[in-house]
This record gives C-alpha cells, structure tokens and sequence, in this order.
C-alpha cells in the first residue's frame, strides 16, 4: 500500500486520524445545540437548524475551525462547554501502536491539525499526544486551514519536508485532494474516524480501517537520517 523505504516525515492529521472523531461529532452536533438552545431559549430542533446551517456557510474556512469565532456567534464559552464532554476525548484504539512504531524507526512525525490551539491544548491534556509527535501544530499558526494550497506552503517552508519522501494522513478527503494537489507524494486516507459510527467508502485514496495493519512494514523499513528533535 505504502513505499515506507521512501518514506522519512509523516504529517498527520488529529481529530478522525489520531484521535477518535465521536468527541467532535458530539459536541458540534449534540452537546452544543443543547447548551445553545438553553441559552438562547429556542428548541433543540431549532438550535441545531441555525448551526448546522452556519456550519455549512464557513466549512472549510478558518473560522470554522476557531472556537472564538464560535464564541462570539453564539455568546457561548465554547472550551469550558467543550470540557463539559472532555471525557469523550481519547485516542483512537490502534493509534498508540503506530505512533511509536513511526517515532522508533526514525521519522519525523509531525502533528498538522486545523483545530484550535485551544482545542489542541485540552486534547493534549487528556491525552498526553504530544509525546509521540516531534512537532505539533495548528493551522491557525499560519492563518489558514489544510483546505488551502498556502498552508502546505507555509508549513513547508518551516519544516523543509521533500515532497517525495513525505506521507500525509487525514480523515477528509478535501483535505487529502489539497495535499495531493499541492504534491505530497504518499497519502492515506483513514474510513473509520469515529467508533460510533460505520466506516467510509472510500476509492480516490488508499485507506485503512486499523493502523496494526501497517506496522510489519513500518518496522521493516527503518529510517536511519534520524530527526535531531
């Protein structure tokens, strides 16, 4: 599925990729529809009638991803509602396995999210991810989402990965066609981001249910320049 000899810097994706997707799902479209509806007094039908439709009107932007913006709309505390829920915040059963096969063959294994560094922080907290990953960071460091072909740029230039050697994973496809179309060789797509819910059909990239599946090969393909971090 993957050439991993030619593979030396992993960038990967956080929420559905690493971390299991059911918190996100959750609170975007249950946990805060209730709180809005309370605060706003309307019914929860309604509540969830006016996010989803603005949901829809900024996907894929970086107030989407920004839980300021979504503070100021509703006139909500959306990270302490979001800590309300935070013990739904845990690590996808397979990913531990992979990240430590990744970190001890050699790669850099970088962390690219486009949530909050709010939200980043809280799921380090309840998780600790941050010690698998040699570097961690949110979109919102470089003013615009994995969406847009100006985040590859700007993300490359600061980590000087080769397009050939670098492997991008991700649960949207979206975002997998804009790393494809910026250049990045080896790209992965993952069909099961949240554990409550039935895998994706998935066809235009390679994909994966469980990442135990690849760690044979990871291992038998070390990479030997090591990362100094």
């Amino acid at each position: 599925m993957l050439d991993w000899s030619n593979i030396s810097t992993v960038l990967l994706d956080m929420d559905g990729t690493i971390l299991d997707l059911h918190f996100d799902n959750h609170f975007w479209l249950h946990h805060l529809p209730l709180r809005y509806s309370e605060s706003a007094q309307i019914s929860i039908d309604e509540a969830k009638h006016k996010l989803t439709r603005h949901y829809k009107k900024v996907a894929g932007t970086i107030d989407w991803y920004c839980l300021d913006y979504w503070a100021e709309q509703t006139q909500l505390a959306i990270t302490d509602l979001k800590k309300e829920v935070q013990h739904l915040i845990k690590l996808r059963g397979d990913a531990h396995h992979f990240l430590v096969a990744l970190k001890e063959t050699g790669r850099n294994v970088v962390l690219v999210t486009n949530a909050h560094p709010d939200s980043l922080a809280l799921k380090i907290e309840r998780t600790q991810l941050d010690k698998y990953f040699n570097t961690l960071y949110s979109t919102h460091e470089f003013g615009v989402t994995k969406e847009s072909q100006l985040l590859w740029q700007r993300l490359q230039a600061k980590e000087g990965f080769e397009l050939s050697n670098t492997l991008f994973v991700d649960d949207s496809l979206p975002i997998l066609k804009s790393a494809q179309q910026y250049g990045i060789e080896h790209l992965l797509a993952v069909a099961n981001p949240d554990s409550k819910q039935p895998e994706n059909v998935i066809t235009e990239f390679p994909a994966i249910t469980n990442y135990d599946v690849l760690l044979h090969d990871i291992k038998a393909h070390p990479f030997l320049n090591k990362p100094n971090n």
